[in-house]
């Protein structure tokens, strides 16, 4: 069961609560949860009725709206000016950008990253401090104008505009998946700055589970060639076809103004099938990591990387310093849960997603995990969650790449990220068309 309490800098904050016993966020896995609740300021654990509230109120009703992450930035806008320096390179903004792995990886093609918004604070904080030219809007879009995006380009037009609209709604992880989400619908917001700013081309991202929830995907193809008066594709891609050690499908929506129709075989594959690297494994992903129990941090990388995925990911690390490399503080009953479950097996039978790791295997789909993310996989070794650095290579972000918030929120980052492999190769194919 999950619980509110208390307040921490006037924002609310979540603690977990497991009948009286209490424990912090990042330590607790609660098996099934059952109920949510909003307790009132000052209210404590030993005062609430657990068994009646377990009657009242089931947290997968899909009735019953879902909660919203209390990092969320409900004022108005917030606006940080950048320095974008001058370059011949073509520029891209971001909208819904979370942490800024398609962004990443766009400046990994040669991109000049401009502006990112988000509504979650330390998504932008993170962007932030991985772009450090780039402005940011922290809020939700449907307060922000594209007058006000434009205003921090300049003179400068945007040649890719960039959407990872909320997918949560569509997700297959997602047990109170339905096409009436309210969040399916922001990607309507997006058609508002596409008309305005008239980019060059586009490129909407979202989760696969999106072909299989209604008619949106021929709906939102429409609408974009509508708004953008471009021609609009989507596919499937499959991400460790880009070298990501990480079972992962997402639905990528181009489109690209002129005479030409965006060609989706341009995105070369890297990795697999009809090409000479085989895919990347969980153990070429985090094999080289210092090993941790839980509650432990390392700071100083102690093996050379053994393979080109982890040299790739290391190629940028000065005085071999080692960044999100703290493991989450578990109950003993959790660590000896790990302990119990044979690696590429589900560590809770009723959450099938939720396994220990396999050194040999690509990771599964990383996700999220709503709202009070716990941790999702164990690690192959060691009797312990993955740590945010092992959740950033699993997703492809090179070791420099630091993420702040913590390990509850930085779970949330990468997990909604679209890993910068990927989103690399999507440039390369974007760029013969500007």
């Amino acid at each position: 069961m999950y619980f509110n309490f208390g307040t921490k800098n006037n924002k609310d904050m979540s603690v977990a609560v497991k009948k009286c016993e209490y424990f912090e966020d990042e330590a607790l896995l609660v098996e099934e949860p059952q109920a949510v609740y909003q307790s009132r300021r000052g209210e404590k654990a030993e005062d609430i009725d657990f068994e009646d509230l377990e009657k009242t109120v089931n947290v997968w009703d899909k009735s019953v709206k879902v909660e919203e992450n209390g990092y969320y930035w409900k004022d108005a806008p917030f606006i940080t000016n950048g320095n974008l320096q001058f370059s011949n390179k073509p520029i891209v903004v971001e909208l819904f950008c979370g942490c800024g792995g398609t962004s990443l990886g766009f400046e990994m093609a040669g991109f000049d990253i401009a502006v990112g918004c988000d509504i979650h604070s330390p998504s932008i904080d993170t962007f932030k401090s991985n772009h450090k030219n780039v402005s940011t809007i922290l809020g939700d879009v449907r307060k922000v104008t594209p007058k006000m995006i434009s205003g921090l380009l300049g003179d400068r037009q945007i040649d890719v505009l960039i959407g990872g609209v909320p997918c949560q709604g569509f997700s297959l992880n997602n047990r109170k998946r339905h096409e009436n989400d309210e969040r399916n619908l922001l990607y309507k917001e997006f058609l508002r700055f596409v008309k305005a700013l008239k980019p060059k081309a586009i490129l909407v991202e979202n989760v696969s589970g999106m072909k299989s929830t209604g008619d949106f995907v021929e709906t939102i193809e429409k609408d974009l060639r509508a708004a953008g008066n471009m021609k609009v594709k989507s596919k499937l891609l499959f991400a460790p076809d880009y070298g990501v050690p990480q079972s992962r499908t997402r639905l990528v929506f181009v489109g690209v103004r002129g005479e030409k129709e965006f060609d989706f075989t341009e995105i070369t594959k890297t990795h697999g099938p009809d090409t000479e690297n085989p895919y990347v494994t969980v153990k070429e992903a985090i094999g080289d990591l210092p090993s941790l129990q839980s509650n432990e941090t390392a700071t100083k990388y102690k093996k050379e990387p053994f393979c080109e995925y982890q040299k790739l990911m290391r190629n940028n690390i000065k005085n071999n310093n080692l960044t999100n490399h703290k493991s989450p503080n578990h109950p003993k009953d959790v660590i000896d849960k790990i302990k119990n479950t044979k690696p590429g097996t589900p560590i809770y039978p009723k959450f099938k997603q939720r396994i220990r790791l396999a050194w040999d295997i690509q990771s599964p789909t990383q996700v999220s995990g709503g709202i009070r993310p716990q941790f999702q996989f164990g690690h192959p070794a060691d009797d312990r969650g993955l740590t945010i650095r092992e959740r950033c290579r699993i997703q492809s972000f090179p070791d420099d790449f630091v993420v702040s918030g913590g390990i509850v929120q930085g779970r949330v980052q990468t997990g909604n990220a679209v890993p910068p492999l990927l989103a690399k190769a999507i440039a390369l194919a974007i760029k013969k068309y500007l």
